[in-house]
């Protein structure tokens, strides 16, 4: 049977397509003040379209040499025809100087359950992070995407959620810490696959087989810095 399921391609450069669930890429961006985690109640109605958008944005410069910020979203769409996912992280530095150096850190971690097939899949995970006239400023833009396609909807029980709650707790603490960006990105990146691994236990302890041999856990993630990494 044709799987007429299709990721659209990247409409910027910085976009990154889905790939399958695995290991993920060494570097990740730091969190420091976050907004807390959202999720989303699984819907019940008819096969429809679905979109999501999910941004966090931080400017740093010489009144404010720090500005750090996070997002952590669930959102379970249960049964679509059609979805299309946003994940988004942008941060500035600017005008700052050796001597009083800016950091800004912009984190992004969305996470979508949807079920059906064929299904229409249009997703896009972007990262950006620009020093603007900042000597010896830290600049980390981090965005993950993580995407639960199943041919039957799933909710994700209580258990699963604090594991992910837990996550964004480390996340935050990690990012309050003074450690350096080289070092934070590596200990993100592997809660970022922890992550994962919660999402295909869920999955897996769903019963809900894989179909057309596609794996019903897929990551986008995407990561920008300075210094480069």
């Amino acid at each position: 049977m044709t799987d007429h399921r299709k990721t659209h391609p990247a409409r910027n450069p910085l976009a990154q397509h889905l790939v399958r669930f695995g290991v993920l890429a060494a570097g990740v961006a730091s969190v420091a003040a976050a907004a807390p985690a959202q999720a989303s109640a699984p819907t019940t109605s008819p096969a429809r379209s679905a979109v999501a958008s999910d941004h966090t944005f931080t400017h740093a410069d010489n009144l404010h040499h720090t500005q750090v910020k996070d997002s952590f979203t669930v959102r379970q769409f249960g049964r679509v025809n059609s979805a299309d996912v946003r994940n988004q992280a942008l941060a500035v530095s600017a005008g700052c100087s050796a001597d009083a150096h800016c950091r800004s850190v912009a984190f992004s971690f969305q996470i979508v359950t949807l079920a059906g097939h064929p299904t229409h899949l249009n997703a896009l995970n972007l990262s950006d992070a620009a020093n603007q006239h900042c000597t010896g400023c830290q600049t980390l833009a981090g965005a993950y995407q993580f995407v639960v396609d199943t041919s039957k909807p799933i909710a994700l029980r209580s258990d699963t959620q604090r594991k992910l709650a837990d996550v964004h707790r480390r996340l935050d603490a990690l990012a309050r810490s003074a450690m350096p960006a080289a070092d934070l990105k590596e200990r993100v990146d592997a809660l970022a696959a922890e992550v994962s691994g919660i999402l295909h236990d869920a999955v897996a302890a769903a019963h809900t087989p894989e179909t057309d041999g596609q794996p019903a856990v897929t990551v986008h993630r995407h990561m920008d810095g300075w210094p480069g990494h």
